[in-house]
């Protein structure tokens, strides 16, 4: 009987790697990988369901399980987590000092309301600093031109004020000018990155303050997660725990790599001290700081499930057992590997 062929659609990740050049191969499975930035795999995703499985942000697969008939299940595999202190950014000149002076201001939102940073951002800020999520005027659009967002499977709640940027406007320009005052965004804007000094991070010593959040709450911010076509998953079940296991040897083979070069990590990477930060890393979050599956993620997926719900973008508050297909969230065991 000949493999399933499916296309799966996922950026170019070191834990993914395998997986692209075909080391790693799903049981029953012939996969065909896609390497493509995350935003036109979300829009081609769930505007067109072009491919049969994909990288999908988590708040995008949210939102689609609030459709009358979901076109997908994902399955506990987080292809990306960033904390998110170090991605909310404010002008010099707008007398932001604390997290509490944001309340009021005009904040731009990178691509649209809801992305995933956006959510842990303004989650975190209400939980840890006291700054309502529903207190600002907010700017949507892209950092330098204007971004398609018609195809986002939610809308922002009525009680957020919400401007759509024109098409000759971009929120890092904006920033820059102080015609907002703070942005929430994924990406880091252009004018901080070229020195500007109109812009600086809310948190100075960002990662100072992530390290504290992580040994607080044990928290790592999940962003994006793995989804199959329903239609697919509805005829072949398996494949749920196939990809499954794919993503996580593929995963290994990072990790592994990782270790077996330890010693000699300044040497490959264009990176200086990176061993000495691997240590530090490994001394906070243990041994496995990407860990796929339900119950190492537990506390990470219901804070962003959570937060989703308070912030208006689902209708109704997800437990974590709606999210991903039953046969991804039994552990087997491997033996001779």
């Amino acid at each position: 009987m000949a493999d399933l062929k499916l296309t799966l659609a996922c950026w170019n990740y070191d834990r993914t790697r395998a997986l692209m050049d075909g080391s790693v191969r799903p049981e029953g499975i012939e996969l065909t990988y896609l390497s493509l930035f995350p935003a036109e795999t979300f829009q081609r995703m769930v505007r067109f369901n072009e491919f049969d499985v994909s990288e999908l942000g988590l708040t995008y697969y949210l939102g689609t399980l609030g459709l009358e008939d979901p076109p997908f299940i994902a399955i506990p595999v987080f292809p990306l987590r960033c904390f998110r202190h170090s991605t909310a950014f404010v002008n010099t000149a707008s007398g932001i000092e604390s997290p509490k002076d944001l309340i009021g201001k005009k904040i731009g939102e990178f691509f649209c309301y809801g992305h995933d940073a956006g959510v842990w951002t303004r989650g975190i800020l209400s939980d840890d600093y006291g700054v309502p999520a529903e207190g600002a005027t907010c700017y949507v659009g892209g950092l330098e031109r204007t971004m398609r967002s018609d195809w986002v499977p939610f809308a922002p709640p009525p009680n957020v004020r919400v401007h759509y940027l024109a098409p000759h406007q971009g929120l890092d320009s904006m920033l820059e000018a102080g015609e907002i005052d703070a942005l929430y965004s994924a990406i880091v804007p252009p004018s901080l990155l070229k020195g500007s000094k109109n812009v600086r991070r809310l948190f100075e010593n960002s990662e100072a303050v992530e390290r504290e959040y992580f040994r607080k709450t044990g928290i790592f911010p999940i962003m994006h997660t793995v989804v199959i076509r329903k239609d697919i998953y509805a005829r072949h079940p398996w494949v749920a725990q196939s990809l499954y296991k794919a993503f996580k040897e593929a995963k290994n083979h990072a990790t592994n790599f990782y270790k077996f070069q330890e010693a000699n990590m300044h040497r490959l990477f264009m990176i200086p001290w990176l061993t000495e930060h691997r240590e530090e890393n490994r001394k906070l979050m243990g041994e496995d700081l990407w860990p796929y599956g339900l119950e190492p993620n537990r506390k990470a997926l219901d804070a962003f499930l959570r937060y989703h719900y308070e912030q208006g973008l689902s209708k109704r508050r997800f437990a974590l057992e709606d999210l991903f297909a039953p046969e991804a969230l039994v552990e087997h065991p491997t033996y001779g590997r």
